[in-house]
């Protein structure tokens, strides 16, 4: 079936399915690599062995799952907005990516970009309450001093009541300063990759490829704005505005702190978890569209 004759319905109901898939599979990677970059100076020697041994001493529920009950109900939604975004504006540009073709590059870095800017409207207060439960594990030989909230519930409520909609939203210049040129690179790789790989390599299925490609192309992307990554994580851990007052605050005071590496923190558990995770969302996305009727990258 041709891509402009598939209901943009399906694209928003894929994403949803594919990034709760996605979310739970990289979770516990995340806990550990938000761990590792709101580290401050004083905690520089901790490794990401002492940080994931620090997040495995909690149960599961504390540790590698803390805050994941709000992004696993809540990834479908911004899953759903970035790829059905993506997809909406695939066809509203009449981009040919079914692979019959070689892809035009800049309609899918167009339609990548604006899935990317879209999905922040969702995804900054789900990521906010995320960092927020995720940095109050304790780890190394501090123990986390500051308010400590026992779910999203109680998280989002106090965060509201003491810093209004605007503190649901901290990080958000930062954070479309990392998503939106990641959304833009996530599919400009993977459609090179799954088009020249699909002809490069006939007998390997296309289900395999996607997972293979969807990984390589979230590693590389994340991997590119790794250094608003680290800030994003740092700004929206400090809910009360206490450590930096902005991104540039932030910027200065790290990089003093802890020096150019500090923008690189937490690099080896971000591929780490890049990797599975857009695999299986990518993969999930590209084989729940052939079922709802949508053949793309046959062969």
């Amino acid at each position: 079936m041709d891509n402009e004759h598939v209901s943009p319905f399906y694209d928003y109901l894929a994403g949803a399915i594919a990034g709760s898939v996605g979310v739970v599979t990289g979770h516990p990677f995340d806990t550990v690599k938000v761990q590792l970059q709101i580290q401050k100076g004083g905690l520089e020697g901790v490794s990401l062995r002492e940080c994931y041994q620090a997040v495995k001493t909690q149960d599961l529920a504390r540790g590698f799952f803390r805050g994941l009950s709000w992004p696993m109900l809540s990834y479908g939604i911004i899953n759903s907005v970035f790829f059905g975004v993506y997809g909406s504006t695939i066809k509203l540009l009449n981009a040919d990516i079914s692979g019959k073709t070689p892809p035009d590059y800049a309609k899918i870095c167009v339609a990548g970009g604006l899935g990317g800017l879209c999905q922040l409207v969702p995804a900054v207060p789900i990521d906010v309450i995320k960092v927020v439960l995720q940095s109050q594990i304790p780890h190394g030989t501090t123990k986390y001093e500051g308010k400590y909230y026992r779910g999203p519930v109680e998280g989002t409520r106090d965060i509201l009541q003491s810093r209004g909609l605007s503190g649901m939203y901290r990080g958000l210049p930062t954070q479309a300063l990392r998503d939106i040129p990641a959304c833009t690179a996530y599919f400009l790789i993977y459609e090179f990759l799954i088009y020249h790989g699909v002809k490069t390599f006939p007998s390997v299925s296309s289900t395999l490829q996607s997972f293979v490609y969807g990984g390589v192309a979230g590693v590389v992307s994340w991997a590119l704005i790794l250094p608003f990554d680290v800030m994003k994580s740092r700004i929206q851990a400090d809910t009360d505005r206490k450590l930096y007052s902005g991104f540039w605050d932030c910027v200065v005071k790290s990089y003093r702190s802890d020096g150019i590496k500090i923008f690189f923190r937490g690099l080896s558990m971000t591929s780490l978890r890049a990797f599975p995770v857009n695999g299986m969302t990518l993969m999930t996305h590209m084989e729940l569209l052939k079922l709802f009727g949508e053949k793309k990258h046959q062969h």
